[in-house]
């Protein structure tokens, strides 16, 4: 899938820099494998002389590369002072790590479940256009969405409602398009509106992927076009299930498609909003750049690492860890830090004790975990729409 890295764990001869034919054997080595069992039936002595000649011929350095290597335990806690520690004392790292709160109790497992991005099929990434645009268009060296439509109150969301938590949900890819389209609505119409996660979340059922399981982001996007969503005054973010404490257990169900307003004086039908198209951003800086400046917010998908659960503060690269799964956040602004380093702008869902206030950074033009492959918005609708 474009934006989430398909990370293969090395086997040891991959690691010692051998080729797939040398790591799993090649055409000879069946050969010869076919010539033990023969020999064999034959005379058992003279084929275990063989297979001692054999294994004494193997170089040591294969023999060493075959060892198992070490699995990450999905039980362990996530948070953990090693990583820390080796990320603070790197100089070339470009950001500080932390113990977050947000997720104290948390084991690795727990943690997974939350990143809910899932690999799209390709049959649908064939369908989507990817949209481009012209060069010749001055760009300001930052910008912050914030600031720039500070009218609209649902840009700087997650500073406000510190409810919204995901819990043990994987709901993300959900999260990212409600938000960004929500930003939209304001930006193109002047309207502010705060859509329904837990709309999208229930009722696009297996258009969208796996509910609380994972989800496509760009299939969120072609939901809003056909069905449109919610307000969240009509359906609020997992009403009347779950609990959003650290280290809640059990998982999130996926909620329940009603189809009906939790407040009497709305209508479910009426009540949706739309889009009137969904696409990719090519994945180039300048494209994305210039779809946020011109559209607003987008929604990315990137690869995450057990370090990225430690950010506190600066511009993110993968320093250490193994990774985990892919997660999707809304995409703000861009800039360069005091040490030179360009960087985006993003919004996590994780809530005000995560991150530098709940937002962070990440290397701009390196394509850093998968950032710029996995860009997906649409523009809004004025279908069914109401303007304060």
């Amino acid at each position: 899938m474009k934006g989430i890295r398909t990370v293969h764990h090395k086997t040891g001869a991959e690691i010692e820099g051998l080729t797939p034919s040398q790591a799993s054997g090649d055409a000879s080595s069946d050969f010869v494998g076919e010539e033990l069992e023969k020999m064999a039936g034959k005379s058992p002595n003279m084929a275990a002389l063989l297979l001692l000649l054999l294994a004494a011929a193997i170089p040591s350095e294969l023999v060493i590369a075959a060892q198992p290597i070490p699995q990450i335990s999905y039980e362990s806690k996530i948070l953990q002072d090693s990583i820390v520690e080796k990320v603070n004392g790197n100089p070339a790292a470009g950001w500080k790590a932390a113990i977050n709160t947000r997720f104290s109790n948390y084991t690795v497992s727990q943690f997974k479940y939350i990143l809910g991005v899932k690999q799209t099929p390709r049959n649908i990434l064939d369908n989507i256009p990817v949209k481009t645009h012209a060069r010749p268009l001055n760009l300001p060296k930052e910008f912050d969405a914030r600031r720039t439509w500070s009218q609209c109150s649902t840009i700087a969301r997650i500073l406000v409602v510190i409810r919204m938590t995901i819990g043990h949900c994987g709901s993300c890819w959900a999260f990212g398009a409600v938000e960004a389209l929500s930003d939209r609505f304001c930006i193109h119409f002047g309207v502010n509106i705060s859509l329904s996660v837990n709309d999208l979340l229930a009722c696009c059922g297996f258009l969208c992927g796996f509910g609380c399981a994972g989800g496509y982001p760009i299939s969120a996007w072609r939901y809003f076009v056909k069905h449109g969503v919610v307000t969240e005054e009509c359906d609020p973010y997992f009403d009347q299930i779950g609990c959003d404490h650290p280290g809640c257990t059990p998982k999130y169900p996926t909620p329940l498609c009603m189809k009906k307003c939790h407040v009497k004086n709305l209508l479910w039908e009426e009540n949706k909003h739309f889009s009137i198209n969904a696409y990719r951003i090519n994945n180039d800086v300048h494209d994305i750049m210039v779809e946020v400046y011109q559209n607003g917010p987008v929604e990315v998908a990137f690869t995450v690492y057990e370090d990225f659960a430690h950010y506190k503060s600066g511009v993110y690269r993968h320093i250490t860890g193994d990774v985990l799964a892919g997660h999707a956040v809304k995409l703000i602004g861009w800039g360069t830090s005091e040490q030179g380093e360009d960087y985006w702008l993003l919004a996590n869902q994780w809530n005000r004790n995560w991150g530098d206030d709940g937002y962070f950074k990440i290397l701009r033009g390196t394509n850093e975990c998968g950032i710029e492959e996995d860009v997906v918005a649409g523009l809004p609708s004025s279908k069914n729409l109401i303007k304060n």
